[in-house]
């Protein structure tokens, strides 16, 4: 199905709490990581644990530079033949390079599972049923995860109040697969799914943005991204303080406005500060609503009061909009700490 094909994104979104949707999320990337030390080896990488990893739940981890800033936010879990990442597929190349350069003498080799694999979502009120109907497992808890016969399934974080799950199979497996959810869910575009996982409030690094956020900055750890009690990995000293030691200045948001959707890093300003932006789109796409909707990282201050622009201080306007998690302001940060 091409792109023209796909039904509008609001007939998407009355489908969703009626008949549930199925399709293929644009974008993602998988790399696996296999061997006896692989999930030592990533656990000395990442920012959550991997080592106690089990095979019946996925996580979200990030990739820091030794500065603390993020090169790569993954989604983790494990299949028959070892850990698997999936992350954003611009930068799939280089962190897979850039992993695999830390190696050394750890039993643990990467591949690209992208070119074998493929990755399908479904969400809504049929979803479920439609899962069991394939054959397939439907995990309920947060971020759990099941596996028949080669195919494994992950409950991700609900969205627009309706639970949500990937499938990840080889590409012919998933192909079929896709035909089969497709006899009662709606065929759905990608970006409705970029819209889903917006309104979720998971944020995905690309490389617009790889080296622009210390976890906490996006929310990282609110949505178990960070593990404060493992042990060492590249930046842990500087995300550790920015947790315990100060006061975030900066959180993220979900946004929204009028007019093109803005690419990731697309900067936001204040009319009362022209020349200094307070904010970074991290994710947007289009919204069925209108206009598009987004996930942004901005300074509190900024977020909480005060006129927001896209691109320049006399830019389209952007306002900010409710998160199905709580986000900490500076003063229960403080209390907190």
């Amino acid at each position: 199905m091409s792109a023209t094909e796909f039904p509008s994104l609001a007939d998407s979104f009355a489908a969703l709490p009626h008949a549930g949707i199925v399709t293929v999320p644009a974008g993602l990337a998988l790399i696996r990581v296999a061997g006896d030390d692989a999930a030592t080896f990533l656990h000395s990488q990442l920012t959550n644990a991997v080592e106690d990893l089990p095979a019946d739940a996925a996580r979200l981890a990030g990739y820091c530079s030794a500065k603390g800033r993020l090169m790569a936010s993954f989604l983790v879990w494990r299949d028959a033949e070892g850990i698997v990442l999936q992350l954003s597929a611009d930068i799939q190349p280089a962190i897979q390079k850039r992993l695999s350069m830390f190696v050394l003498r750890a039993k643990a080799k990467l591949s690209d599972l992208s070119a074998t694999h493929r990755v399908l979502g479904v969400a809504g009120a049929g979803a479920e049923a439609a899962l069991k109907q394939a054959g397939l497992p439907a995990p309920q808890g947060p971020l759990s995860a099941a596996h028949a016969d080669g195919v494994s399934v992950i409950r991700l974080a609900d969205a627009e109040g309706e639970a949500r799950w990937q499938i990840v199979a080889e590409s012919a497996r998933a192909e079929a697969l896709q035909q089969a959810l497709g006899a009662t869910l709606a065929q759905a575009a990608p970006a409705f799914w970029d819209w889903l996982d917006i309104g979720a409030g998971i944020p995905r690094i690309a490389a617009a943005t790889q080296e622009q956020f210390v976890p906490q900055m996006i929310n990282f750890e609110l949505i178990g991204g960070v593990n404060f009690r493992k042990g060492c990995y590249p930046g842990q000293e500087v995300v550790a303080r920015s947790q315990y030691r100060g006061t975030l200045k900066r959180r993220m948001w979900r946004v929204g406005g009028e007019g093109a959707v803005p690419t990731a890093a697309t900067e936001i300003f204040r009319p009362e500060d022209p020349s200094q932006p307070c904010g970074m789109v991290v994710n947007a796409a289009p919204s069925p609503l209108g206009g598009w909707e987004g996930l942004a990282e901005l300074k509190i201050d900024a977020a909480v009061a005060g006129a927001l622009h896209l691109g320049a201080a006399d830019g389209s306007p952007v306002s900010t909009r409710a998160l199905p998690y709580e986000v900490p302001l500076p003063n229960e940060a403080e209390s907190a700490s």
